[in-house]
């Protein structure tokens, strides 16, 4: 008896410790958070008030250089004070007035159904916004010479300015800014934005993208300068998930398409030997789940199905968690083709009938070609029933010439990953 009360205590003394361990967890989340959100208030600030001694003072880029060294010299353990942060700081006062904030607060309900419309309806309401919030004091009644005094001094009145600009307490200033959705990033991923001079829509649904997908700053700058917005909210997609599909699976099934896929490499330099390209893309290909997008999970490669007295190997089989549903994709070497169509429409059904669960919504097909023709494959798709999905695809943007010969064939590397995989097993 006295041993199963033992028992009884260290199972209970477990989850208590667990239960501590993840209050702990989502503490330490929350300080991090909050801290970020802290000193995004505080860059903001700063980058408000260079802007109104600017307008006011007629203070220039020889001054901001000053402010830099004079805030360095005080407090010589302090980072983030270079006179080009200070002017990303400016950049980003710029980019965010509170007009903004109150507007990308309204706009969270849209970006939740995860539609290609209401993105589109969100992004191009924000790039409406005129991004120039000096022209809101002109009216301010802040006096003082500016230029003569300290200027570490000088930034105990952001509060006050900001007060003035906004004719606003500064307490429900700060409070409108960190419930708005530039704080869920951090500051080296701002910079990336404000350095691409993408328009403010665009921006904003980047940074739901890197917050909704655990992106990286490097991630994002990749997603940035390969396209991603246009690839996959713009572009002109082939598929006929709005017939096949019920809503509102088909609306996200046509909002996670994208077009082209780019499965690129990283860390290419010129001087990259011919086997240390070929290594990079193998192992690159191998983490492509990033470029599939959001709530995919790898099933199986080269998944055998014996159908009568036949053998079939379906290139990858993956599982949407958001779709509730697989992902059958075949890639291709070439151009499309419409014969293509109906080997990925034949997996669907395999696939159905060997693998879907009672609660698993229908099967999904995504047929990745090498070029071709969207006009005719878009024909090709009125003959099938089942849900599919025609795009391009790259392998690498950047290639030299004389080196691609020597990359492996889309075979090569399809026997290369059932390799890694078997070994994985």
């Amino acid at each position: 008896m006295s041993q199963e009360i033992k028992k009884a205590e260290i199972q209970d003394l477990s989850l208590v410790v667990r239960a501590i361990g993840t209050d702990l967890e989502h503490t330490q989340v929350r300080v991090i958070t909050s801290a970020n959100a802290d000193m995004l208030f505080h860059y903001w600030k700063v980058g408000h008030f260079i802007l109104y001694l600017q307008k006011k003072e007629g203070w220039g880029s020889k001054v901001i250089d000053n402010l830099s060294k004079a805030i360095r010299s005080k407090y010589p353990d302090k980072k983030g004070y270079s006179t080009r942060n200070l002017i990303y700081m400016c950049q980003f006062a710029k980019a965010y007035p509170m007009e903004v904030l109150t507007e990308m607060g309204k706009a969270e309900e849209l970006l939740n159904s995860l539609s290609i419309d209401n993105v589109l309806q969100l992004t191009n309401e924000l790039n409406q916004f005129t991004q120039q919030p000096v022209a809101l004091i002109q009216n301010s009644d802040i006096q003082g010479d500016i230029i003569t005094q300290q200027p570490v001094a000088k930034l105990r009145e952001v509060s006050e300015t900001l007060s003035a600009i906004y004719h606003n307490d500064i307490s429900q200033i700060e409070e409108i800014f960190k419930y708005s959705a530039i704080v869920r990033t951090n500051w080296a991923s701002h910079v990336i934005l404000l350095n691409s001079k993408l328009p403010l829509g665009e921006c904003y649904w980047y940074i739901t993208q890197a917050v909704a997908n655990g992106w990286s700053r490097n991630v994002l700058q990749m997603q940035i300068e390969t396209n991603l917005f246009a690839r996959q909210i713009t572009a002109k997609k082939v598929n006929n998930f709005s017939v096949r599909l019920p809503k509102p699976q088909s609306d996200l099934a046509n909002y996670l398409m994208k077009d082209p896929y780019i499965f690129d490499m990283m860390g290419q330099t010129d001087k990259m030997a011919e086997r240390d390209i070929e290594r990079q893309l193998v192992s690159h290909i191998t983490k492509y789940l990033l470029e599939m997008g959001s709530g995919f999970a790898f099933v199986a490669r080269q998944k055998h199905f014996e159908v009568g007295d036949s053998d079939f190997y379906a290139d990858l089989i993956l599982y949407n968690i958001q779709l509730h549903a697989y992902v059958v994709i075949e890639l291709k070497a070439t151009p499309f083709k419409p014969e293509y169509m109906g080997q990925l429409n034949f997996y669907i059904n395999v696939v159905d009938d060997t693998l879907r669960g009672e609660h698993d919504n229908k099967t999904i097909g995504l047929l990745l070609c090498n070029g071709g023709d969207k006009v005719v494959a878009q024909y090709a798709l009125s003959g099938y029933d089942q849900p599919i999905g025609v795009s391009d695809y790259q392998l690498t943007k950047a290639i030299p010439d004389n080196l691609k010969s020597a990359l492996p064939t889309i075979e090569e590397v399809e026997e290369e990953l059932t390799k890694i995989v078997e070994q994985d097993k």
